[in-house]
């Protein structure tokens, strides 16, 4: 058994499921998400480089401190790889995460200072950073193009071998908790590969969640979405419920079973153990700030965290909503109507809303670009949740991407903006008028708070509020692309609707007011049974969903879960029938909405060319203030042996 509970179905693939695989893999190919041969090599000449240096610079330390010269070339150190490229799922253009790991007599204090000048002297190495004050410190640079992240640990230990196993709970023993956490990622990566029955399909399967991901604009654990090593767990999940399924398979059951996922029930990839270690653990039993965490995924090693703390309720109902329109593209995907193209095709964000926020950093220099603009990002998914707290404000959506300011408006100055989408109601029927400078203040003010270690004079924050017609001049490329993506739910039901000679929702509605089998009968006429079908968990996921792991619900959710059990009770017998009044008004819904234009399904406020804006124009604040090979593939190779 894998994970916390049995598996749902140990089915075999079918001639459809790997016919659906291998298109699946055409489609990855063409999105150039694949490994290379010559990528591979780039990233080993990288990682070698980088291990030489520590080494070198590990026996410079330990002559410093007198040891003796035979003693100081046999301390060892290692640097192992972790996250994307550890998984074996990054593609070219993607970071590397890694640690150095060094023993005892080795400081923090050396890493940051005599590490990073070596680095910084280094003709080889460029933009190297130091991020010191983080809650996983850490030293950034770019080698051959290649953005690196490479995090220090220190063991308890006279020499740190290449055998050395990191799995084992007791090398964390007197540790101090920095390098706890920077070991975590080395330990959860390689706990997640143990812990998948077929490797294979897991990284084909996580390659395609992450693509989707990032182009449905849910990829970012700093913006209070999801990172990399939280869709890894999700996507790990769901192959251990499906051990034999093929990577098709688990992509539709990924969105299946999650799009349905009662949050704030914790997904676990194993049972929790405890270590007296002193190391605060995630339990909501014990721990009352554990209790506020909306969307709980749990490292899988000591001691064990939510990976998500930062993602919030708004971007909870943000990616919510994106599992829910993915799961009806699969079920377009699997009946043949539509290709993968279409579950990676971007999400609209520019066309969805009418109003937003343009959030934007300049700097004199690119060097000092990177330092502020990964402090203002470290500090932005706060502006959202703020602007939320206005009772007018329906949605406040943070797009993660970066966009760069035009020429003519950053006047030649390097700079990053970012956009805040607006979803504003009305109040009794009339446009209110919205000041959002005070929470904008607030927030530029927590943002210079936190740069006084590295604020330089031309350091700037602006934040704009735009209309859509204004976004042509910031990004009139990504205008002109989701103008041509076409819509993405509901192609099905305008096809069956065109080809039958329905030109008008209201034939349908006033079908479905007559009788019952007439609502049944018209409903099937729209929806092919099939896909709403597959998206139906079965009594095996429903249980699954409801209570593989009740040891670790909080208070909050036990009541939710008991509701989501009477109601899924009160429907079993009709899980082969649409006829139900409910499901027939839900399928309706969904028809109209589909035939409703983007404008019409994301706002309420009338056409922009007839009203002002609902909010303040501008707020700007200014430049104040097995087992041997094992361990020698951490460094070589993604993949364990």
């Amino acid at each position: 058994m894998y994970g916390m509970t049995s598996a749902i179905s140990d089915a075999l693939p079918t001639d459809i499921d790997i016919q659906l695989t291998k298109s699946l893999d055409d489609a990855l190919s063409r999105e150039k998400v694949i490994t290379t041969d010559e990528d591979l090599s780039q990233r080993l000449e990288v990682l070698s480089m980088l291990n030489n240096l520590a080494k070198e610079w590990i026996r410079e330390v330990s002559m410093e401190r007198n040891l003796p010269e035979i003693t100081a070339e046999n301390v060892g150190g290692l640097v192992c790889t972790f996250g994307s490229y550890r998984l074996g799922v990054y593609h070219k253009g993607a970071d590397i995460d890694a640690i150095v790991i060094v023993p005892r007599h080795i400081t923090r204090a050396d890493y940051f200072a005599t590490f990073y000048n070596k680095l910084k002297e280094n003709p080889n190495i460029n933009n190297v950073r130091a991020v010191e004050e983080a809650f996983v410190p850490v030293i950034k640079m770019i080698i051959q193009g290649i953005e690196i992240d490479m995090l220090f640990a220190r063991l308890a230990l006279k020499e740190v071998h290449e055998d050395t196993d990191l799995q084992q709970d007791d090398l964390l023993r007197n540790l101090n908790p920095k390098c706890v956490r920077s070991l975590n990622g080395c330990r959860v990566t390689d706990s997640i590969l143990r812990l998948v029955p077929n490797r294979e399909s897991f990284k084909k399967t996580l390659i395609a969640i992450k693509l989707w991901a990032k182009r449905h604009r849910v990829y970012s654990n700093a913006l209070g979405y999801l990172g990399g090593v939280s869709w890894a767990m999700l996507v790990a999940r769901v192959c251990q419920l499906y051990p034999n399924a093929a990577p098709a398979t688990l992509i539709h059951k990924f969105f299946l079973i999650f799009s349905k996922w009662q949050w704030p029930q914790p997904v676990l990839l194993k049972p929790s153990y405890f270590m007296d270690l002193g190391y605060p653990v995630w339990d909501p039993r014990v721990n009352m700030a554990d209790r506020n965490h909306v969307m709980p995924i749990i490292t899988p090693v000591y001691p064990q965290q939510n990976s998500t703390f930062n993602v919030s309720h708004s971007t909870l109902a943000i990616i919510q909503d994106e599992f829910k329109t993915s799961l009806d593209i699969m079920g377009e995907i699997l009946t043949g109507e539509s290709s993968w193209s279409k579950l990676f095709q971007p999400s609209k964000f520019f066309t969805k809303y009418r109003y937003f926020l343009a959030i934007t950093v300049f700097a004199n220099c690119d060097e000092e670009l990177l330092e502020w603009r990964g402090l203002v990002e470290s500090r932005l998914r706060f502006l959202p949740t703020s602007l939320e707290e206005i009772e007018c404000v329906q949605r406040s959506h943070l797009n993660p991407d970066q966009f760069v300011l035009p020429y003519e408006k950053s006047q030649g100055r390097p700079s990053s903006v970012w956009f805040v989408g607006l979803e504003i109601s009305k109040s009794n029927g009339t446009v209110v008028q919205l000041d959002f400078s005070t929470h904008i203040r607030d927030f530029c003010l927590l943002v210079k708070s936190r740069a006084h270690t590295i604020f330089k004079a031309g350091m700037d924050i602006q934040v704009n509020h735009l209309k859509r017609k204004d976004l042509k001049d910031y990004v009139p490329d990504e205008l002109k692309k989701e103008k041509a993506i076409p819509n993405t739910v509901g192609s099905k039901i305008i096809a069956r609707l065109s080809t039958e000679g329905r030109h008008s929702i209201s034939e349908l509605v006033e079908e479905s007011q007559k009788s019952p089998t007439s609502r049944k009968r018209s409903v099937e006429d729209c929806i092919d049974d099939n896909i709403i079908k597959k998206n139906l968990l079965s009594n095996e996921e429903k249980m699954f969903v409801l209570g593989s792991v009740e040891s670790h619900t909080s208070p909050s959710s036990e009541n939710k879960s008991d509701n989501l059990v009477n109601t899924l009770l009160s429907t079993e017998k009709e899980n082969h029938s649409l006829s139900t009044e409910n499901e027939t008004k839900e399928n309706i819904n969904i028809v109209k909405e589909s035939l409703m234009p983007p404008e019409a399904r994301h706002s309420t406020v009338e056409p922009e060319d007839t009203l002002t804006s609902p909010v303040s124009n501008k707020c700007c604040a200014d430049n104040e203030n097995d087992e041997n090979d094992q361990k020698k593939l951490r460094l070589l190779h993604p993949t364990v042996a």
